[in-house]
């Protein structure tokens, strides 16, 4: 790691670490199964989630760029301490339907938005040479923020026998990363004279006319969709896994579960802390980015259908296994992505850009997460996860990155 860590790299790792304190995370499929909702319900409010975010995506983005991204920040955080508490008052299909548009709205005015503020600082600094890393270390003090998080909602769940527990106790958080927030440097928010507005438009529509940023988003897109639209098919395999060892007999059935869902999820994040933490390692190894992020969406859609495979002939350690992989995978080539977008983008449209890239990830989302649910409920887990796969595997062909020599920040 080559550049200095100044205090606003401390600022960028807590936010990234509190944000991912999500107690409910690694048990919301389970609270949801418990409440009787079947797969393809759970998909669909995870489609009303990403049709939220896809509505608000771009406006938010333009915001951001134009009128202030620490403000963008904090709306992001009350947005999602709102939904949290109606998960929590209100145990209810409709009611989380509302919540998942507010947490939709939430991630519409984050996503992009923070990267974009952790480029600019290191564009004021003079240092994006180091994107990679740098965002990486960023990304991996996120990822430990997910470790601790499966620990604290493991034991959230065990001591109070209930899963409803875990949304109040994410407000915690939440309110001091609004705090953090609102207190960054006024310099990220790089002002933007009414004369550079229109240039932030042009620079967007750029974007897309470009062949290798348009196909950069959408390589980056599309692998975000499937990772995300299937890695919560890991905690029905893992609470199936846990009621059926013959350990820890003297404890109920939602005791083992939060034990060895919350001991899985803490070793999963720990490694992929440790897999952000080298992910320019891991470009430079491999020879060049576009030759990484190929290689490694390719090797994500492989350990997919492996995993559904694995589903399939009752081998739950080894699909584990596959998820743990696939986890690696996705945190290796976040940073990459990043680097590789920033190299393609205006940063006075970074924002707006990066936005996009999570525009298509939230309208691919919308598709897959019912899809995968139908398929899960008429098929069975397996066969969802080897048809995400092989999707995956086919829509490859088409955003292959190419090799181009150089590569700068775009003015």
């Amino acid at each position: 790691m080559n550049f200095k860590k100044d205090r606003q790299f401390y600022r960028f790792a807590a936010y990234g670490f509190l944000k991912n304190l999500r107690f409910f995370e690694p048990f919301i499929i389970l609270y949801f199964r418990e409440m009787r909702f079947t797969f393809l319900e759970i998909g669909t409010l995870y489609s009303i989630r990403e049709i939220s975010t896809i509505i608000c995506e771009l406006p938010t983005g333009f915001i951001a760029d134009i009128y202030g991204r620490r403000r963008s920040m904090v709306a992001s955080m009350l947005a999602y301490i709102t939904s949290f508490i109606i998960f929590y008052l209100f145990p209810n299909f409709y009611s989380f339907s509302l919540a998942m548009v507010l947490f939709g709205i939430g991630e519409a005015f984050r996503t992009g938005t923070h990267k974009a503020l952790i480029l600019e600082h290191l564009r004021q600094r003079d240092i994006l040479d180091h994107r990679v890393d740098y965002y990486g270390a960023t990304r991996a003090a996120s990822q430990l923020g997910s470790a601790l998080n499966a620990i604290l909602a493991a034991g959230l769940v065990f001591f109070s026998g209930s899963y409803r527990i875990i949304f109040p106790a994410a407000i915690i958080p939440y309110l001091i990363n609004l705090v953090n927030l609102a207190t960054y440097p006024k310099a990220l928010d790089r002002e933007v004279r009414r004369t550079e507005k229109r240039r932030t438009w042009g620079d967007f529509l750029l974007v897309f006319r470009n062949q290798d940023s348009r196909r950069g988003i959408f390589n980056s897109g599309v692998f975000d969709a499937f990772f995300k639209s299937s890695q919560e098919y890991l905690q029905p395999i893992l609470k199936s896994m846990a009621l059926a060892l013959p350990i820890m007999m003297a404890l109920s059935g939602r005791e083992r579960t939060a034990i060895l869902v919350g001991g899985v999820y803490f070793l999963i994040y720990l490694s992929t802390s440790y897999a952000s933490r080298n992910a320019g390692r891991l470009s430079r190894k491999i020879g060049h980015k576009e030759k990484t992020l190929n290689l490694t969406f390719l090797a994500g859609a492989g350990f997919l259908a492996l995993a559904g495979g694995a589903i399939g002939i009752s081998l739950p350690g080894m699909a584990i296994v596959c998820f743990l992989l696939l986890f690696l995978i996705q945190n290796a080539r976040r940073p990459v992505n990043i680097t590789y977008l920033s190299e393609k983008i205006s940063h006075r449209a970074m924002a707006s850009g990066l936005s996009a890239e999570s525009q298509i990830k939230t309208i691919l989302m919308a598709i897959l997460a019912p899809a995968l649910g139908f398929l899960a409920d008429r098929f069975g887990i397996g066969h969802a996860l080897i048809s995400g796969g092989a999707a995956m595997g086919i829509l490859s062909i088409g955003i292959w990155l190419r090799k181009i020599p150089g590569g700068t920040d775009p003015e």
